[in-house]
């Protein structure tokens, strides 16, 4: 170990500070406090810093004189589109899907602290009936589409699944998903891959100390994807499969449609690059960025980036101006990725700065938890690349249909386990009206509350429900039974169902299966 090199090295950065306590170590850990300095870009994190500095002194500037609506002829909307439009949208999704030119891409680094959690946030169980993690209905979904593809198309195709992972989550993602066979997945066809860390900084510039022997790192945020798909190798097996179109999201989204062939076949009819799955904004004050326009170019502006008066502008029809609420679920093109990932337009991606309270040692090497903001995590995001797109689609969709994010622990006003179990039984609720099933009381008396799942799905979703208890009918459709309400009616048609129910598929008899308190 050449302690004389480190020494240098740290100095070099303005970061001697990180050897302070190397006598006081161990060899076991100097070793690993050698690693990560040798590892870690010192100098590069440390222009960072520097770059950023100008970030925190402007981060209350507001841009409004700079924002443009998005024009009409990127945006599609599910809600105003003709049926015929839809499935046209769909089959060329789903054909795209049968040639194995789509991929989903899972953007699952972070470590779930505002839920309360210590392991990766999709091997969380929300309550469901079923008991299913987020990972095993994200993956169902998967496969669901995959055979729907076959049977439309008659061969057999793949939909590989690249999950970005961090430090905190790979070892346990990993390990999940071996534990459960990769849900039924092939192996191969599941890639995870890590993204990069960053050292956290005090606001004097000095890398925080997390214990004697251990910089404070954080994920280097979302937009870290790309530097993660160059380094790691992924771009290169993503063009080696023949890959086209691919698919960007967050795990926490419960609702979130895997390669959504409506969202990719609206893609692929515009020409578009790069394009934003998104929710209307419909109160001026939701704390939520919008897909907009600044200065001619593409970009999410976040809530508090604005004035309230640019805020509640309406356009001519009384909608907001700037509606397009953003839910990090993406579009892009191999040939877009490629481009982007390229050094020289990866670096131009700035990174947000984000005050946070880090733990630290103090000059006596005491471990201390700060009671307020002490440092600075640094992150890029991953929806920052809209600006290199030239083409661009918009597609709107209804937010209780497909956004319910789970952000918070129980007992907080909204994002919680409890409003993204109601959101999904709701959705599934909705699906079996639709395919003409009944839901009916033990004494065969029908539900007349039939909003209850609605109201708490929609409202849960804008942080306006409250805490009292409402009346949810139980039911739960498996994504191996219907990837989005198609094919139920051969299930539920004329049929009164008691809640609790599941409708589940049977792997020996390949045909669904319904578990309820009673049938009539």
């Amino acid at each position: 170990m050449d302690i004389l090199a480190l020494k240098q090295k740290c100095d070099a950065a303005g970061q001697a500070h990180l050897l302070q306590f190397w006598d006081q170590l161990n060899e076991t850990e100097q070793s690993a406090l050698a690693a990560e300095i040798q590892h870690t870009n010192l100098s590069e994190a440390h222009d960072f810093f520097l770059s950023v500095q100008e970030s925190l002194s402007e981060a209350d500037e507001k841009i409004d004189e700079h924002l443009e609506p998005l024009e009409s002829a990127v945006c599609g909307s599910v809600a105003r589109t003709s049926s015929e439009q839809l499935s046209k949208y769909w089959d060329l999704g789903l054909s795209a899907v049968s040639k194995s030119e789509v991929a989903v891409l899972l953007l699952a680094g972070g470590q779930g602290t505002r839920l309360g959690v210590s392991y990766p946030k999709g091997m969380y169980n929300v309550g469901l009936p079923s008991s299913k993690t987020l990972y095993q209905i994200q993956a169902e979904r998967i496969l669901k589409l995959q055979r729907l593809a076959e049977a439309e198309y008659g061969k057999q195709c793949s939909i590989p699944w690249y999950i970005m992972t961090s430090e905190h989550t790979k070892e346990a993602t990993e390990n999940f998903f071996s534990s459960h066979n990769h849900f039924g997945l092939s192996r191969e066809n599941v890639v995870l891959f890590e993204q990069s860390l960053l050292p956290c900084f005090d606001f004097d510039g000095k890398i925080i100390l997390e214990t004697k022997s251990k910089m404070a790192l954080a994920p280097a945020g979302n937009g870290g994807l790309y530097k993660a798909l160059r380094d790691r190798g992924v771009l290169e097996d993503l063009i080696k499969r023949g890959i086209k179109s691919i698919h960007v999201y967050c795990v926490d989204n419960i609702l979130v449609k895997m390669a959504d062939p409506v969202f990719i076949g609206f893609c692929l009819s515009k020409g578009a690059e790069c394009g934003a799955k998104v929710v209307e904004k419909t109160m001026p004050k939701e704390a939520v960025g919008v897909v907009c326009k600044v200065s001619n170019k593409y970009q999410v502006v976040e809530y508090s980036e604005i004035t309230l008066r640019t805020a509640e502008k309406r356009a001519h029809d009384g909608r907001l101006l700037f509606n397009a609420g953003n839910i990090c679920n993406h579009f892009f093109t191999s040939d877009f990725l490629q481009k982007v990932c390229l050094k020289e337009n990866e670096s131009l991606l700035k990174h947000h700065v984000a005050k946070k309270k880090i733990p630290f040692v103090d000059m006596n090497g005491q471990q201390q938890k700060p009671a307020a903001p002490n440092g600075i995590k640094m992150e890029k995001f991953v929806f920052d690349v809209f600006q290199f797109a030239h083409n661009f689609g918009v597609w709107e969709v209804l937010r209780e249909d497909e956004f319910a994010p789970l952000k918070n622990a129980e007992g907080q006003p909204k994002d919680t386990p409890t409003m993204c179990r109601h959101a999904l039984m709701s959705l599934h609720h909705r699906h079996i009206l639709a395919a003409s099933g009944r839901f009916t009381h033990s004494d065969g008396t029908p539900y007349t509350d039939i909003q209850s799942n609605n109201n708490i799905a929609q409202n849960g979703s804008n942080g306006q429900q409250s805490h009292e208890e409402v009346e949810t009918i139980v039911c739960e459709i498996s994504p191996l039974v219907s990837y989005n309400g198609e094919g139920l009616e051969k299930v539920v048609k004329g049929k009164s169902l008691t809640p609790p129910i599941v409708i589940d598929f049977d792997p020996a008899t390949c045909s669904p299966i319904i578990s309820q308190h009673e049938s009539n």
